[in-house]
């Protein structure tokens, strides 16, 4: 790994779930993973879409028990590092435990962007099980620079090996990727990540800007397989970094094959920037709440946008799904009373 510039994870294992309804299987998982491990990626994310712990009715249940899934991806690589999402509230510490068993080497511990402080038992507990540990700040395009760097230093002070700028919503636009990166790099004695999303179609951009700025550890997702639209486009970045002289260490051509020949048979659709992915950029929703916000939109006979531009002006996060119904029905009935 010395010989690489930037360091990705692919997280279309993970992030991915959210698109097809947290359906993968064993198989899908265990094809997708080893033929990543034979690119030569280095870090591959497999959990829930909400990580360890997700399956639920309110987040979604999965077709298959997640642990199964990280046992599989783990069983399948020779060099990569599985890599597990934990978010304090919803993913426990025994489930922690039992992911490094498996075979987990990375765990990402992810809060909102102000509440840091929720995860200093798990990013200990992390570091004790003898992990890579990641500090993930979620949704951060809702604070200002200045509490983003107040947050990221207490990870670090937790023991997070990286902090990472997480743009959950696909929010933030390339200026406000160097601002915050560039203010990372520079009160953090640690490394720094991008996770970006792909709904105002910056993606690239923002994870270009970031890589301008220091960060070396960043994240995408193969044939975009994420929530909302995607995120970085994981072949797409692998090749135009080669183009720029920055060595990913990834094999271009595998990566190609593998987004055609397994990923691209397991997306329902195809990845694209639509009307609600947009406006979830657009209203800087988390974009799991995409597919929630499209079933309420029915259930109501309203439209999802309605619903997701309500949830942006509420400040909603990530774990407030619940949400969703009673906004639908809030709107729905202002509606009828309108005489709409």
């Amino acid at each position: 790994m010395d010989s690489r510039d930037i360091l990705i994870t692919e997280v279309a294992l993970r992030d991915g779930s959210h698109a097809i309804r947290h359906q993968f299987t064993v198989d899908q998982v265990t094809q997708v993973a080893k033929g990543l491990d034979e690119a030569n990626v280095p870090y591959i994310e497999v959990t829930h879409g909400d990580g360890l712990g997700g399956s639920s009715l309110q987040y979604g249940l999965s077709l298959t028990n997640e642990l199964e899934l990280i046992e599989a991806a783990a069983a399948s690589v020779k060099n990569a590092k599985i890599a597990v999402l934990l978010l304090p509230g919803i993913g426990t510490m025994p489930e922690l435990k039992e992911a490094a068993r498996l075979g987990a080497k990375m765990a990402r511990i992810a809060t909102h962007v102000t509440e840091a402080d929720v995860a200093t038992q798990h990013i200990a507990l992390a570091k004790d099980l003898g992990l890579e540990t990641v500090g993930f700040l979620m949704m951060s395009h809702m604070a200002p620079t200045a509490k983003l760097v107040e947050q990221a230093k207490l990870m670090e002070s937790y023991g997070a090996d990286t902090v990472y700028v997480v743009d959950s919503a696909g929010a933030l636009l390339p200026h406000e990727v160097h601002e915050r990166i560039r203010a990372l790099k520079n009160n953090l004695s640690i490394h720094v990540g991008f996770h970006a999303h792909n709904n105002l179609s910056l993606a690239m951009a923002n994870t270009l800007a970031a890589i301008e700025e220091g960060a070396t550890r960043i994240d995408g997702s193969i044939r975009c397989l994420g929530a909302g639209a995607g995120n970085t486009q994981t072949e797409v970045l692998v090749a135009v970094l080669d183009r720029m002289g920055i060595r990913t260490g990834i094999d271009i051509y595998k990566m190609m094959d593998i987004a055609e020949d397994l990923v691209a048979p397991i997306l329902e659709k195809p990845q694209e920037i639509t009307k609600d992915s947009l406006v979830l950029g657009y209203a800087g929703v988390y974009s799991s709440f995409l597919l929630h916000a499209q079933h309420a939109s029915k259930r109501f006979g309203i439209d999802s946008r309605d619903i997701l531009i309500e949830l942006g002006k509420r400040n909603v996060v990530g774990g407030q799904e619940d949400m969703i119904i009673d906004v639908a029905a809030e709107i729905s009935r202002h509606k009828q009373g309108a005489g709409v």
